[in-house]
């Protein structure tokens, strides 16, 4: 499913952000705080989403554990329609691969790109040890970290990556080296991939 046809049906991008990731990490439990800086998106966008949902019962206000008294929210296993929502929201595409396309041809001379694990079989992202390759030899770390800050906003959850330079992957792939054996010949995209590969 798309990204956007979800959003459309949700309404809010927030919203959207907000659900894939409590249900990505449940059964933990968050601060507004934590889920703005996880969100990339402002407290009171967030705060109106989260007071939505308590509301209808579907997050539950508890306190966290660190004992300062602060209000946590967590989904509520109970609510009505939660495993039709969750197979809803885990099973639309993260992130659109044209938006990761652009964004990723701002951030340097990318030479390959490639797309795996959570991005492609987003219920058992554990099958592939990476979600991102990234063979470039030029390199905008700040912008870098900014886009991975934004697709981990879009997931939900920690973005596994691996950045190589073009000669390192070269070896590697000559070599049959295991790392990127198993990459290539699990399930994978290429989104960007002028090496021919």
């Amino acid at each position: 499913m798309s990204k956007r046809i979800l959003e459309t049906l949700f309404d809010s991008r927030a919203r959207v952000r907000l659900l894939r990731f409590l249900f990505r990490n449940y059964p933990q439990n968050f601060t507004i705080k934590e889920l703005v800086d996880r969100l990339q998106e402002d407290r009171p966008t967030v705060k109106k989403e989260i007071d939505r949902f308590t509301e209808i019962k579907l997050l539950v206000n508890i306190k966290t554990k660190n004992g300062h008294g602060q209000e946590g929210y967590v989904l509520n296993s109970e609510f009505q329609f939660i495993q039709e929502l969750r197979d809803l929201i885990l099973k639309s595409s993260p992130a659109e691969k044209e938006e990761i396309t652009s964004r990723l041809n701002k951030i340097g001379r990318i030479k390959l790109a490639i797309v795996a694990g959570s991005f492609l079989d987003w219920e058992n992202p554990q099958n592939t040890s990476t979600d991102l390759l990234v063979v470039t030899d030029d390199l905008d770390r700040r912008k870098f970290g900014n886009f991975l800050k934004y697709l981990e906003a879009e997931t939900g959850g920690e973005v596994r990556f691996v950045v190589m330079e073009k000669d390192e992957f070269a070896y590697r792939l000559s070599m049959f080296d295991r790392f990127v054996r198993v990459l290539l010949e699990g399930p994978h995209e290429k989104l960007i991939n002028r090496l021919g590969v």
